[in-house]
């Protein structure tokens, strides 16, 4: 039996498209304005500006990373010197993170420059729409956490 899905009357392609062009836009305009961070290590400096001195492990499960690839991102924030690590004295085995000077630095310097991508990506949408559209992608990645916990078990 076939089915006739219309794939573009969904809201995946839609989804895709836009998440791939905000990051290319995310990343350019921090190039134009002299902020060489890619999203993912701003994520992390906005992490640790929250709350400094996270377990690496945790900052990992927070940024929806995998231990391996934040190890990865984490070692290229500590050859930038935007973060450091610091061996917990119980347990050799868990790293703290902290914001370097720098990092907080660059942080603070990328937020005028976040918020002009938020306006500019925002702009002509009325907050309704914007809550709206939160409020949709949030049950969209509960609907996928589930799905993936009933694969889990």
């Amino acid at each position: 039996m076939k089915q006739n899905i219309q794939f573009e009357k969904t809201i995946l392609p839609f989804l895709g498209r836009a998440a791939k062009f905000a990051g290319f836009y995310f990343i350019d305009t921090f190039r134009e304005n002299g902020i060489e961070l890619s999203k993912e290590q701003w994520l992390v400096l906005k992490k640790l500006h929250d709350k400094d001195g996270q377990i690496q492990n945790d900052l990992a499960f927070i940024t929806n990373r995998s231990k391996t690839s934040l190890t990865r991102l984490i070692n290229t924030m500590v050859k930038k010197e935007l973060v450091y690590r610091v061996n917990s004295k119980s347990d050799k085995r868990i790293n703290h993170i902290h914001l370097s000077d720098l990092g907080k630095s660059v942080f603070e310097k990328s937020l005028p420059t976040l918020s002009k991508i938020i306006n500019e990506l925002q702009h002509e949408i009325n907050e309704e729409d914007i809550q709206r559209t939160i409020k949709v992608l949030n049950h969209i990645e509960n609907n996928i956490c589930k799905k993936l916990k009933k694969q889990l078990n």
